[in-house]
């Protein structure tokens, strides 16, 4: 599959996953600053948790990493759940002062972190079908897995890597 083109400085893919749901989870996001290549792997999990919950947290993990605010960043994510979320959804919870019609927000704490990180800098969205031949989605899936593998053996499933280039082709526009 040919890489999607790229028009902003950084692209961050992200993906998060469980082992039942609730069940081990993990997540994982690569950062790539398109001008020099440098590339950033991280992943971590939690023992019993949701596929929501991680999605959200590879998200806001990215998000963390830039070093500064006012950063210009596309978020390529296969969770369209994820993506309708911060681009539609939260507006509407926030100025309904939290709420939505129907019920309670589910992982209300990860919503609002979210929303705090997006409002330090402007995010673009885009969603990717998982599993797909996306080399990008791929690696955050690998490392997803990575860190619920960790966690099955009893071991911590955090990582980062920090890399000169990526290991993969990403397309500038």
């Amino acid at each position: 599959m040919k890489p999607q083109p790229c028009t902003v400085p950084l692209v961050a893919y992200t993906d998060g996953g469980c082992r039942g749901n609730p069940g081990i989870g993990g997540w994982g996001f690569i950062l790539i600053h398109i001008p020099t290549g440098t590339t950033l792997e991280q992943r971590g999990g939690a023992a019993l948790t949701t596929n929501n919950r991680m999605e959200m947290s590879a998200a806001i993990h990215a998000l963390k990493s830039l070093r500064r605010p006012g950063q210009t960043i596309e978020i390529r994510t296969d969770s369209k759940y994820l993506k309708d979320m911060a681009e539609t959804w939260m507006k509407g919870w926030k100025k309904k002062g939290w709420k939505k019609k129907g019920g309670e927000i589910k992982n209300l704490d990860l919503v609002k972190e979210l929303d705090g990180l997006l409002a330090q800098h402007t995010v673009q969205w885009a969603w990717v079908r998982g599993h797909n031949g996306e080399l990008g989605n791929e690696r955050a899936d690998a490392l997803t897995n990575v860190a619920m593998d960790c966690l099955a053996m009893g071991v911590s499933p955090e990582g980062t890597q920090r890399l000169d280039k990526p290991p993969f082709p990403v397309e500038m526009a």
